[in-house]
């Protein structure tokens, strides 16, 4: 009775507490408890969870009917916890570990941050694990291997580091791995072999480095295998082969070389193979005829050679062949026409000659053939013309023959026809258009006559129809006016006549328009000012007449207008001011009059100005002084009259040229115009100038004065000698001026000027006592200066020789640099014998190590100043860069420090530096197409966007150049010394007032150190030159006091964009560039250079805004997840 009395009491004491919310919670089982404990780490949960992650006394005491909680009937624990796309956030907490019975776990696609609970390894019962798509960060716990019971796994789209945990493949039933989109290192687990279950291991889009093992060959199970873009190196295993099961293959975008060994009889079951960007040797294997259920082939750069192999037509299932971009020769085998299922066929960028088999007219599922840039010679065959489900045909860039047969007009599915940079001639047939939805067509560069056909336009999809340096005649149909979708529209350099076609419609596509170098007539369209997407019009070169249209004013995006060379009459339309995007406008060579709008003073980004052959008067515009970015005045041959204006001089960006010339003008030449020390082209001939030239002798960038023909006296300044024996005719007519004695002049130069004598010399030069006391003060004051900084040098060198060599000092050891690899490096180089020096830079001396194993190291000894010592904060901020991981970065392996100096450890890079290969030695060997350098240019912006943004604190290079890029193998760009300017700019002995290096630097930082991002995008630029142009920052070719900067401003000032491809591209890319869209993609490169390189650092773009900007450049489209086998077959 005793022990039932108190029974009753806890009974009572239970039901008591069960009224009040607390004890509710404390009857709850312990799953329940435990799932209370993980909703206190999260920061963010649903409303679901908030009103139903409760109990009162009206419910059970189990979590059972809680939101996405479910339970075992029996023993009410806790089985499955699914937050997936719940908008959760906040950390994982370890008391995941508690919940034993746990079968499925499914978090993902949440915001879910902070390390994986190594806990988590106690839930032995789990079969299905989901973390995907979350923000995980650190390590993939060892503890995971312990799931023994674990089928899926899926851990992508996080930020994991550190290496792949062999325990994962020991798990005896594990079928799905995914853990792609990561940051993992490290090699690829050897126990990979264990996993006998796997079917489906993703492991792409991480850092893994090293060879694929042999062992992989045990996962006999194994149908999907995605190891794409990695770090990867060494040959593909030939173990694959024993894969039978294998359906999708993709190892692209790796470092692999060796052969292709693929295609034994067990790939009966192969769909998909992806063995992209790579650097294999040799060529297709024919093997891959086996396959005979294989659907995709896709080996783009793949560094292959050979020919292609007849086999492949053994593959009547094959939908996609894709062997671009590689070195393969010989012809394209008629045994492809029997690939029945083909609907694309990319050959393109390769070395392929002889005629187009006609055999491929029997791919009758064929939508894509694309063939271009290789050496095909011959006619297309008509029957490719006869193919239904043809959509685009893209064989630019050949030596391709013949005319367009009619039966290409029957196409329904007909959408893109490339076919520039070749030898097409005859008409295009006239019905093209009516029975397709022509999206695309070039044919620039080719020999095509007749007209342009009504109907190209009668799909309403026409966006690009580019016919320009053909011998097209006739005049422009009305229908392709009224085509609403055209955005590029392409006529220069042909014959076309008659009215240019209107266009009515304001909400045209059409952004730009090109017909200069025609014979069209007549008046410009009003019509043109309701395009209200239009930035680019070049009427050049054409006989209209009448005036310009004030409804040009209405095209707000308008930034280039050239009207030049026509026979237009009347006043500049003062609308035009509206155009408040203008860059460059060129109304020269017409017989426009007036005066020049005031108003027009809005266009504050016009950058040239070129008014020259016109009638124009009324004294040189008094508002051109308010456009301070004018780089290039052209105002010759008008009747503006007057004096030169002294507020010419205020224009300091004035660069490219100031050509006044014919104008009648009178007076002596301003003083203020010696502020022009940019200035490098003036022309002020044909005036009725007076004075002395000695203000041209401030004009410190000056290459070329024009001052002929005027009443000019005194001598011709020192600064002019050499242009006074190249071309004295720029003197002539200017009886007065003379010759100082110091000239060494030509008989043509002495014929027409005398010798100044000493006084007139002296008179003239105008250095009067009170100057030449100065400069003999400043010389004083120079002599003493140089024997200071003599004595400062010898005191310097006396002390560096009282420092201990290396190998007396002992080093401060890190976990990144144990001694034994210290060891290892002061043996491979002789305790740093000066004999295995590859390089010396600012910030140190490289040596070369070969640690044997076919390990070879770069060491880089850094030497501090006399004033700065090694600590533990130099250690940290090396620490710091150690960490930072990117593919194009060169990544730091380990460091030694000392109070005087250190050593740094980096992989060697067996191509140099892009200098070496752009202007070294080397470069010579080396092939270096327009796709490596583009290449080149996107790897370096995304090196330098992950430093800029992506590495807490932020690192500016602060001397980016060539020297300071390195190149694996396979030419991918690695940027080095990045974080030690920051850190040894105060300490190096080779320390400067000026950080970087001359032709690198930004303008605003030519005399300061502090440098922020937009200098390293000024240094970047530069590079995108050097990488275009193939010369140097600071080039012998160029003028004096000239980089490569002002030249290429220079330049593409006297030249249309277009044309600059000529003219300051390397030679070498010259014919590779005849493919219009290439050259497009140069022009685009060297427009971003030059924005990269403005002035005013808040012009210039970021390196994310570069990146994108290069991306859109090659149309880089990154696909999701979901989609990896399409976006690999592109």
């Amino acid at each position: 009775m005793k022990n039932l009395g108190l029974l009753e009491i806890l009974l009572f004491f239970c039901l008591f507490l069960s009224s009040t919310r607390i004890v509710s919670v404390s009857c709850l089982n312990s799953d329940g408890l435990t799932l209370l404990s993980l909703l206190k780490h999260l920061d963010k949960v649903p409303k679901e969870v908030t009103s139903t992650w409760k109990t009162n006394a009206s419910e059970e005491a189990t979590p059972c009917k809680w939101f996405g909680i479910t339970c075992d009937d029996g023993s009410k624990k806790v089985t499955s916890l699914n937050f997936t796309r719940s908008g959760v956030s906040g950390q994982l907490g370890p008391e995941i570990g508690n919940l034993k019975s746990l079968e499925i776990l499914d978090l993902s696609t949440n915001s879910l941050s902070g390390p994986i609970p190594s806990s988590l390894g106690n839930c032995t019962n789990l079969l299905y694990l989901d973390l995907s798509e979350n923000e995980f960060t650190g390590k993939i716990p060892d503890t995971l291997g312990n799931l023994k019971n674990v089928e899926d796994l899926y851990l992508y789209e996080n930020y994991l580091t550190g290496e792949l945990p062999e325990s994962l493949f020991r798990i005896p039933g594990l079928q799905t791995l995914h853990v792609e989109y990561n940051n993992l290192t490290g090699p690829i687990p050897q126990s990979i072999g264990s996993a006998k279950e796997i079917l489906d291991l993703r492991l792409f889009e991480n850092q893994f480095s090293g060879t694929i093992p042999e062992s992989i060959g045990n996962c006999s199970n194994l149908q999907l295998l995605y190891l794409h873009k990695n770090e990867l190196s060494g040959s593909l295993p030939e173990s694959f082969n024993l894969l039978k099961n294998l359906t999708d293959l993709f190892v692209g975008n790796n470092s692999l070389t060796g052969p292709i060994r693929l295609g034994s009889t067990n790939c009966k079951n192969l769909l998909t193979l992806d063995l992209s960007y790579n650097g294999f040797q040799g060529g297709v294997p024919p093997e891959l005829g086996n396959c005979s259920n294989l659907e995709d082939l896709v080996i783009v750069s793949g560094n292959l050679s050979g020919s292609v192999p007849s086999s492949l037509g053994m593959l009547k299932k094959l939908k996609t062949i894709n062997l671009s971009e590689n070195r393969l020769s010989g012809s394209i085998p008629p045994e492809l026409g029997n690939c029945s299922s083909l609907n694309l066929l990319k050959l393109n960028n390769n070395q392929l000659e002889g005629v187009i088999p006609s055999a491929l007219g029997k791919l009758k599922k064929l939508e894509s053939l694309e063939l271009f840039e290789n050496r095909f010679t011959g006619e297309i065959p008509v029957e490719i013309w006869k193919i239904h489900s043809l959509a685009q045909l893209l064989v630019y860039q050949n030596n391709l023959t013949g005319e367009l047969p009619v039966e290409m007009t029957e196409l329904k599915n007909l959408k893109i026809v490339t076919l520039f940079s070749n030898s097409f001639s005859g008409v295009i047939p006239h019905g093209l258009g009516v029975n397709s939805s022509l999206e695309e067509l070039d044919f620039i560069s080719n020999r095509f006559t007749g007209g342009i056909p009504p109907n190209l336009c009668h799909g309403k999809k026409l966006q690009v129809l580019n016919l320009g340096s053909n011998r097209f005649n006739g005049e422009v149909p009305t229908s392709i006016g009224n085509c609403k979708t055209i955005r590029r529209f392409i006529l220069r350099e042909n014959n076309f006549s008659g009215l240019l076609p209107e266009f009515s419609s304001q909400d045209h596509s059409l952004s730009f328009l090109d017909f200069n170098s025609n014979n069209f007539e007549g008046q410009i369209p009003r019509s043109l000012g309701s395009l209200r997407n239009l930035s680019s019009i070049n009427l050049s070169r054409n006989k209209l007449k009448g005036q310009i249209p004030p409804q040009l004013g209405d095209l707000k995006p308008l930034g280039y207008l050239n009207l030049s060379h026509n026979l237009l009459e009347g006043s500049l339309p003062s609308q035009l001011s509206h155009c408040l995007s203008l860059e460059r406008f060129d109304v020269g060579f017409n017989s426009l009059n007036g005066s020049v709008p005031s108003n027009f003073s809005t266009w504050k980004g016009l950058a040239t100005l070129v008014l020259t052959e016109n009638r124009f008067s009324g004294g040189i515009p008094p508002f051109l002084a308010e456009l301070v970015k004018l780089s290039d005045l052209r105002i010759a041959r008008n009747a503006f009259g007057g004096e030169i204006p002294s507020w010419l001089g205020s224009l300091q960006n004035l660069i490219y040229g100031l050509d006044v010339s014919g104008n009648g003008l009178t007076g002596e030449i301003p003083v203020k115009l010696r502020n022009l020390v940019r200035l490098t082209r003036l022309n002020i001939s044909n005036n009725n100038l007076t004075g002395s030239l000695s203000v041209l002798e401030d004009l410190t960038s000056l290459l070329h004065a024009d001052v002929s023909n005027n009443h000019f006296t005194g001598p011709i300044p020192e600064k002019l000698k050499d242009q006074l024996i190249s071309d004295p005719a720029s003197f002539s007519g200017n009886p007065n001026l003379c010759i100082p004695h110091s000239f060494p002049v030509s008989n043509n130069s002495r014929s027409e000027f005398d010798y100044c004598d000493d006084l007139s010399k002296t008179r003239k030069s105008g250095l009067s006592a009170w100057k030449i006391v100065l400069i003999a003060v400043f010389a004083s004051l120079f002599i003493v200066v140089l024997i200071l900084g003599l004595v400062f040098i010898c005191l310097r060198r006396g002390r560096g020789r009282e420092r201990p060599e290396m190998k007396d000092a002992s080093y401060v050891f890190t976990e990144e640099g144990p001694s034994l690899l210290l060891n290892k490096v002061l043996a491979a180089t002789d305790n740093l014998n000066e004999k295995y020096i590859i390089g010396k830079g600012a910030h140190g001396i490289v040596y070369r190590a070969s640690m044997g194993s076919g390990e070879v190291y770069a060491v880089k000894r850094l030497v501090f100043a006399s004033h700065i010592r090694a600590n533990q904060s130099m250690m940290r901020e090396i620490e710091t860069i150690g960490k930072v991981r990117h593919r194009n970065l060169i990544k730091l392996e380990g460091f030694w420090l000392r109070k005087d100096d250190g050593l740094m450890l980096y992989r060697y890079m067996p191509k140099g530096s892009l200098y070496d290969v752009l202007h070294g030695v080397s470069s010579k060997e080396i092939e270096l197409d327009w796709s490596a350098r583009f290449n080149v240019a996107l790897g370096v912006a995304h090196g330098l966007a992950y430093l800029h943004y992506d590495c807490h604190p932020p690192i500016v290079h602060r001397d980016i150049k060539p020297e300071n890029i390195l190149m694996d193998s396979d030419l991918e760009p690695h940027i080095g010394d990045f974080g030690l300017a920051r850190l040894l700019d105060d300490s190096t002995v080779s320390t400067a007032t000026v950080t970087g290096t001359t032709g690198y630097i930004a303008p605003e930082n030519a005399f300061k150190t502090v440098r922020g991002r937009e200098s390293d995008v000024y240094s970047y630029g530069v590079v995108l030159m050097e990488l275009v142009t193939r010369k140097r920052a600071v080039d012998k070719s160029f003028p004096e006091n000239t980089d490569i900067v002002s030249w290429v401003r220079s330049v593409l000032s006297s030249n249309d964009v277009d044309d600059m491809v000529t003219t300051i591209v390397d030679p070498i890319l010259v014919d590779e560039l005849l493919d219009s869209s290439l050259r497009e993609q140069v022009i685009e490169v060297t427009e971003l250079a030059l924005t990269c390189t403005e002035q005013d650092p808040a012009k210039r773009p970021t390196m994310r805004e570069v990146v994108k900007l290069l991306c859109d450049a090659k149309g880089l489209v990154r696909s999701s997840d979901n989609s990896v086998r399409s976006t690999s077959l592109v």
